[in-house]
């Protein structure tokens, strides 16, 4: 999706900023004995090739991969948004297979469990804040604090509770505004190695926030953001930015190869600069940076912030971010909710081939470079990424490198949908939105992806649905009391009550249809 760069209100034209080139030792590749990629003849076309010194794919390093130590669940993963952790009820969430509950309790303070109840493995997130501490649904018993049981009704008064009645906790801290967790019980929490981004901590500084839960791989979702080469196909016409035509190549510096990930310059080969800076660093989280100095030598930041959060197989969540000292005119024109339902938009038009691409990887269980044809101009950065997996992707429960590759051990685990007829078909249809019943827990289903999640949006949702009610019902008394009263004047006047309750009623229904249904491409056969 590559969204920082063609977010409607960022970046322009900018002055590259000084760098200094990180030397490393080019890694080794281990060779994979299958080879199910298809060997087809070149077929010529023009200026493909620059001068046809140069070939136009990747290069291949030679050897074995360099292998790093890595454990996954030594690393703070970006949980959620601050401003949408509820204050009345448990959250459930997941990194990689593991369930957590995150909730506020009669303090404000956020505090997390994993998520099933030591007396019968009932998931804590089903169940209900009361009096600030976290209660199960199923038998009652009520959790504070560091995970200790302090309520068990079915117990005699005089009875204690016994020690084993608590759960296990998970460290969480909030830094700039996002949810941070430490996954290790192992290893004690490194508050010190919590992500800090300069750009959302300068004067001036403010952002665009929006969360999203997405049905591929984590590493799909990755790659697909750090590719502008998609952007104008994928995204042609999305908010005045990209276009078709605009498809052209681009070219990639990369300046930083670490144990921790990579970074470096891009932009258009045609004006033989790189204005844009893009960092990915461990475990998921990737930014897109610009500097603009405007007339008056003032540098303005911009930035695109993604968090991406593995959730389990074929399952993410991703936190994005847009920021800047400098905003446009028109992002005061327009509602926060307008740019939410936007990004829901863009994903929605990258859902279909990031999905299917997720079931080939499955499917086929054989590295990248065996699959993917990754071209200079267009896919360094999806190449270094895989690349990065071949060092760590032995620390975390499954991976797809660049020339290495671990399938899943642990089952894709199959969540329960609402009880219900209606319900059960509607969790159970393929993408689009089901028969238009917006809250099935399907995610192919934007509520459910986006609005559930974000407060703002279910305040919009909830507020338009009430007044496009109440709009209804004037506008029925008033095209009733025309028709009752005789007089003219009146009737005139009750009439056009009705044609102006039922337009606003209208456009109610247009705000509430463009936060909760999925947009369709018109050349698809539906």
């Amino acid at each position: 999706m590559a969204l920082s760069l063609h977010h409607p209100f960022i970046f322009h034209n900018t002055k590259t900023p000084s760098i200094t080139l990180l030397q490393t030792p080019k890694p080794t590749v281990f060779r994979n004995p299958i080879n199910r990629a298809v060997k087809c003849a070149a077929v010529a076309a023009p200026d493909i090739s620059g001068d046809g010194k140069e070939d136009v794919l990747v290069d291949e390093e030679r050897g074995r991969v360099n292998v790093v130590g890595y454990d996954w669940t030594e690393e703070w993963y970006p949980l959620y948004l601050a401003k949408d952790v509820p204050d009345d009820a448990p959250l459930g969430l997941t990194v990689f297979d593991k369930q957590v509950v995150l909730f506020r309790d009669g303090k404000g303070e956020l505090h997390c469990y994993e998520d099933r109840c030591p007396h019968r493995l009932a998931k804590l997130s089903e169940g209900q804040i009361v009096d600030g501490r976290l209660e199960c649904l199923y038998h009652g018993w009520q959790f504070e604090g560091e995970g200790k049981c302090v309520k068990i009704p079915q117990l005699p008064a005089d009875a204690k509770i016994p020690r084993s009645a608590c759960t296990k906790t998970y460290e969480v801290k909030d830094s700039q505004g996002v949810i941070w967790i430490w996954m290790s019980h192992k290893t004690p929490p490194i508050p010190s190695q919590i992500p800090w981004f300069e750009n959302f901590a300068r004067p001036g500084f403010k952002d665009i926030s929006t969360i999203h839960e997405l049905p591929y791989d984590h590493s799909i979702l990755l790659e697909n953001l750090m590719d502008p080469a998609h952007v104008p196909i994928s995204h042609d016409r999305t908010d005045w930015s990209a276009k078709r035509e605009d498809a052209q190549p681009l070219l990639f510096k990369v300046t930083e190869r670490t144990n921790r990930g990579f970074a470096g310059w891009w932009g258009r080969e045609a004006d033989n600069s790189t204005p844009n800076f893009l960092r990915f660093e461990a475990p998921c989280n990737l930014q897109n940076n610009r500097e603009i100095v405007d007339k008056d030598g003032v540098t303005n930041y911009f930035s695109g912030l993604f968090l991406c959060r593995p959730t389990g197989q074929g399952k993410s969540m991703l936190i994005v971010r847009f920021g800047s000292t400098k905003r446009s005119p028109l992002a005061n024109i327009f509602p926060e909710w307008y740019f939410h339902q936007n990004a829901g938009k863009v994903f929605e038009q990258d859902m279909g081939f990031l999905s299917s691409q997720n079931e080939v990887l499955m499917k086929e269980k054989v590295p990248t470079k065996e699959l993917y044809i990754n071209l200079r101009s267009s896919d360094t950065w999806v190449a270094e990424y895989r690349k990065w997996m071949d060092k760590v992707g032995h620390g975390m429960p499954y991976h797809f490198g660049h020339s290495t590759i671990s399938m899943p051990v642990e089952p894709a685990v199959v969540e329960h949908a609402p009880a219900g007829f209606v319900a059960s078909i509607v969790a159970s249809l393929p993408a689009k939105g089901g028969i238009g019943i917006k809250y099935a827990p399907n995610l192919a289903n934007r509520y459910f992806r986006h609005v559930v999640h974000c407060k703002d949006c279910r305040k919009v949702v909830k507020a338009f649905e009430a007044w496009k009610n109440r709009l209804s019902v004037v506008a029925a008394l008033s095209v009733t009391l025309a028709i009752l009263f005789n007089g003219r004047q009146w009737r005139a006047l009750f009439l056009l009550a009705t044609a102006v309750s039922v337009g606003g009623a209208y456009a109610c229904a247009t705000v509430v249809a463009m936060n909760t249904t999925n947009f369709i491409r018109t050349h698809r056969r539906l």
